[in-house]
């Protein structure tokens, strides 16, 4: 049951059915009437859905306890199990959970696997760049309130205005003409403040995410390399000690087999000295 489960063409199998229910689930987002719309795709929906219960039912018989000792199995649990609950009273809005079947991609695809892996080991070392992002975000949000609240109350009259109108800022959409020309009319010199809040965000520390993504992804090569090289090292180990046996056990064959060819000649001498004899 394990082989089976584990085969890349079972594997390739739901791979296929996933994406197959991902094109149905997003046609039933358009205002077809046909038969084909409200009769063929439900049902092939529940089929897909029947197969992934199927699936997880195998899993479960093949890995036993095992199977609860990986957070992608839990994952696939979590994802079959919205899709079996009934879309009627208080359960109808998870209906819509139901496109989360896609992700299942995730765990089906080892890439994939391999890329969520290192973003997840990358979110340690996020938390501190977040922390720096959330700390500057305060600081300006309050000195924009304090200069340019009374010039622009409706984008810097709260500290939530202005945290929201900065956010604007550092994704460069608008910034210039929504947020920085309507201060600069009061404020000339308020170009200085969003150009420095530009360079320490948006270039500075969400390059800083980049980077800690980039070195995840690379240290998760890194140590699938040290994997491979840790199993080629054990398999290598395995050779030389049944290379070392294969050599102890020829040269004890040698051995017994010189004793046998020395012992043969001296039995037949001594029967040559007793036919002499007679």
């Amino acid at each position: 049951m394990k082989a089976f489960v584990e085969s890349s063409h079972f594997r390739n199998f739901i791979m296929t059915l996933i994406v197959i229910n991902a094109i149905t689930l997003g046609l039933e987002t358009y205002p077809y009437e046909g038969d084909w719309f409200t009769t063929w795709l439900p049902m092939m929906d529940r089929i897909i859905v029947g197969v992934f219960v199927v699936e997880l039912t195998l899993k479960l018989i093949a890995y036993r306890h095992r199977f609860f000792l990986s957070g992608w199995n839990w994952f696939d649990l979590f994802v079959i199990t919205v899709s079996v609950i009934p879309a009627a009273g208080g359960f109808s809005v998870l209906r819509a959970l139901r496109i989360v079947r896609a992700f299942r991609l995730f765990s089906v695809m080892p890439d994939l696997r391999k890329v969520v892996e290192a973003l997840l080991n990358a979110i340690p070392g996020m938390g501190a760049v977040i922390a720096v992002l959330g700390l500057m975000f305060y600081v300006s949000a309050v000195m924009a309130t304090k200069l340019y609240g009374e010039a622009v109350p409706e984008r810097f009259g709260t500290l939530g205005d202005s945290a929201f109108a900065l956010f604007q800022v550092m994704t460069l959409e608008g910034w210039a003409s929504d947020v920085a020309i309507p201060v600069m009319e009061t404020h000339p010199w308020a170009w200085i403040f969003f150009v420095v809040f530009i360079v320490l965000t948006s270039f500075a520390v969400l390059n800083l995410f980049i980077a800690i993504i980039v070195d995840s992804l690379q240290s998760k090569h890194f140590d699938d390399e040290e994997a491979r090289d840790a199993e080629a090292d054990a398999d290598r180990e395995i050779l030389h000690t049944e290379i070392a046996g294969l050599r102890a056990e020829i040269a004890a064959l040698t051995a017994v087999v010189q004793r046998s060819l020395g012992e043969a000649p001296s039995s037949s001498s001594s029967e040559n000295a007793d036919d002499r004899s007679e």
